[in-house]
């Protein structure tokens, strides 16, 4: 019974089986005929594509992004058609380079250079060859060799044997100077490694001398009528240059003169100068002494000027007896303190004076005598402009 009840539930499930196995097909053929939207495509046009085939990866920093779809010859060029998937993004003025990693192998293209933003290269761009690169191939290295050979040899640049000559002069100069040449490869050495070591400073140099010279271009006009000015002044002297000759040659003539006098008066200069010294020391501890004498100076020169008498050529003087003997019978302490306020700086001789004669206070004694004195406006203490006064 089990087994008759199970058999319905089993064709059931195959034909469900087959209806999804159907389905998938019918799906996997729609997709297939659908145009594929996940893939950008390029035509690149290459001088030549040696080992590079349809299917060869297509990279963007050595990984693989697509393939290489078809390779044709088109007249000296060769168009290939380059497909690589949608999701990377290459720059608008991005190249194609086709890359050799090994010698025997195929080869690839590179499409460089990275995508860093900015627009991007659009789905069927073309490439010219202005825009690819194709690496150097081995027969090409031996052409160069052999057109070098050529040209070095008995047709070329050895014609006349001057080649030949040239590496008989140097083999010459060169024999027996191995020592030298492995001590400058030594020093070249350690100067490498000192620039490496102060690598900062040198860069940092090189930074400021950029600073400079950036100063110098933003200030042209400045420097070009500086170096103007320079010309000028050099016409000047190249006018004046005579002249200058004299007097350059007079100079050295007096230098010589000065040097030949200093050295045979060296001694008397030295003693000389000691002296000049000791003064200056005397001069300084003196100084208070010196301050004094510059201030009465100008009083007692004026006063000595005054008592000059031009006409008669003598100084003449007056005694004063008569106003002297008015003032003692008109004030005798104004007259006696008078005579001896000069030597009585305290006052107090003065004072006994007026205490012995009872009479007039010493100031007026000696507001009476220094009315006598020649008025300080009319002193002239900055000794004709000598020193300089309040």
């Amino acid at each position: 019974m089990s087994q008759h009840a199970s058999s319905p539930g089993l064709g059931r499930f195959a034909r469900i089986l087959s209806l999804v196995a159907v389905a998938a097909v019918v799906l996997a053929a729609i997709l297939l005929m659908l145009p594929q939207d996940d893939r950008k495509y390029v035509t690149a046009s290459f001088p030549r594509t040696v080992s590079l085939y349809e299917g060869s990866d297509v990279r963007i920093l050595g990984v693989s992004v697509g393939t290489v779809e078809s390779v044709t010859p088109s007249g000296t060029d060769v168009t290939v058609r380059l497909s690589y998937d949608a999701q990377y993004k290459v720059p608008e003025d991005a190249e194609a380079v086709i890359v050799t990693p090994s010698i025997v192998g195929d080869r690839f293209v590179q499409l460089t250079p990275v995508y860093k933003g900015g627009p991007t290269l659009a789905d069927g761009a073309e490439l010219s060859t202005e825009s690819t690169s194709t690496p150097l191939e081995l027969d090409e290295i031996y052409q160069s060799i052999d057109d070098l050979t050529v040209a070095l040899g008995p047709e070329g640049a050895n014609k006349e044997g001057a080649l030949t000559r040239l590496m008989d002069t140097t083999a010459r100069n060169f024999a027996g100077q191995g020592e030298q040449f492995n001590q400058s490869i030594k020093d070249l050495g350690k100067l490498t490694g000192t620039l490496d070591n102060n690598k900062e400073e040198l860069f940092g140099t090189a930074e400021q001398m950029q600073r400079f010279v950036t100063a110098l271009a933003e200030n042209d006009q400045t420097v070009r009528d500086f170096n103007e000015s320079l010309a000028a002044a050099a016409d000047v002297l190249e006018g004046e240059r005579d002249d200058l000759a004299a007097s350059l040659r007079n100079l050295g003539i007096a230098m010589e003169a000065v040097s030949g006098f200093v050295r045979e008066n060296r001694e008397v200069l030295g003693d000389n100068i000691k002296g000049l010294n000791r003064v200056s020391k005397v001069l300084v501890k003196q100084r208070a002494a010196l301050d004094e004498v510059l201030k009465v100076a100008p009083l007692a020169l004026n006063n000595l000027f005054l008592t000059y008498n031009p006409s008669t050529g003598t100084l003449d003087t007056r005694s004063n007896q008569g106003e002297t003997g008015g003032q003692f019978e008109a004030n005798p302490e104004a007259f006696l303190c008078s005579l001896v306020a000069p030597n009585d700086p305290s006052g107090e001789a003065c004072g006994l004076i007026g205490d012995a004669l009872g009479g007039q206070p010493r100031a007026a004694a000696l507001e009476d005598g220094a009315a006598r004195d020649v008025p300080v406006e009319n002193v002239d203490r900055s000794l004709g402009g000598l020193v300089e006064v309040d």
